[in-house]
């Protein structure tokens, strides 16, 4: 019924094209692409083009650091005062206790989306990074949560940094080669050599048109900068069902992954406890729960510049 579906979405909202891949059981039970990579052309989408992931790339960026922390090298529970001393926040002690699972679980004080509006201006991630610290906090630390991008993207550069490496090396040694994403990357310039990629689209007055402005997330690479496809993904979550194994072979120490997928943060009290469910956040992952006590992981990513992609398990 995938297939029927998946048509029937894009002839009910007129979205150009959508892939889609299933995994249950540690089997690839579909993964298939529908639709065309840009309006008014016949180029089909097939499991093998190239999407931007958006804030999908928090969880794998997660995947990455999990695999550091597996090493030995780092724990979740780091200190950013430890492994990068020119990283700070407003007040001092936040700056001197904040750690790597504070800013992944978005439970840092930084505003909501703190330093996007300095990166749509055009300034570096490093730039932006540094101007975090003269941002007033939200809420005190470590007693809310507010979602950002660039909090997130200072504690997994910090993380490379520890390891003498760049973010967008990092992530291809530790993720992508061993799990064979071959047409994955955490480089704008990656996604936009991929001949067989998806063109932004977003809606107009008269339908969905070819976006004028393609959005380059280099700047939150770690947060937002990722490209993939549904023959990648797949993979990458088989790694995730399966707590750091992938065909019988453990990359990332479970408890290692662990936390990534343990509630952290509350990301949403609920105003009515008897009819409303509590959100929570685990690091760089959306966790929750069904009415049965069944366990949800998810985590959804779009650009207004015409990118939106999901998963769930």
């Amino acid at each position: 019924r995938t297939p029927e579906l998946a048509e029937r979405v894009l002839q009910e909202t007129g979205v150009p094209g959508m892939s889609i891949a299933i995994v249950f059981d540690d089997k690839v039970l579909f993964q298939g692409g529908f639709g065309v990579r840009e309006i008014g052309t016949d180029e089909p989408i097939d499991d093998e083009t190239v999407f931007q992931l958006a804030s999908v790339s928090k969880t794998v960026a997660a995947t990455a650091v999990a695999s550091v922390v597996g090493d030995g090298t780092v724990s979740w529970d780091s200190r950013m005062a430890d492994l990068d001393p020119s990283f700070a926040l407003h007040d001092a002690w936040p700056t001197r206790e904040v750690t790597l699972s504070d800013l992944f679980s978005h439970r840092s004080g930084l505003l909501d989306h703190a330093g996007d509006i300095l990166e749509d201006l055009g300034y570096s991630r490093e730039e932006v990074i540094h101007r975090l610290r003269y941002m007033p906090p939200e809420y005190s630390f470590r007693a809310g949560y507010a979602y950002t991008n660039f909090g997130l993207t200072a504690a997994a550069v910090a993380v490379a940094k520890a390891v003498g490496m760049t973010w967008e090396d990092l992530s291809a040694e530790r993720v992508y080669k061993p799990l064979g994403m071959n047409h994955t990357s955490s480089l704008f310039s990656d996604y936009n050599a991929q001949p067989n990629r998806a063109i932004p689209h977003v809606k107009g007055p008269n339908g969905w048109e070819v976006t004028p402005m393609q959005r380059d997330p280099d700047a939150q690479s770690p947060a937002g900068g990722v490209s993939s496809n549904a023959v990648d993904m797949a993979r990458w979550m088989r790694l995730q069902l399966n707590q750091g194994t992938f065909d019988g072979k453990e990359l990332i120490p479970a408890p290692a992954l662990a936390p990534a997928h343990i509630p952290q943060s509350f990301s949403n009290i609920p105003t009515d406890p008897a009819t409303q469910r509590t959100g929570f956040y685990g690091l760089g992952v959306n966790v929750s729960y069904t009415d049965y006590g069944t366990v949800q992981w998810s985590h959804s990513g779009a650009f207004a510049s015409g990118a939106a992609t999901a998963y769930s398990g």
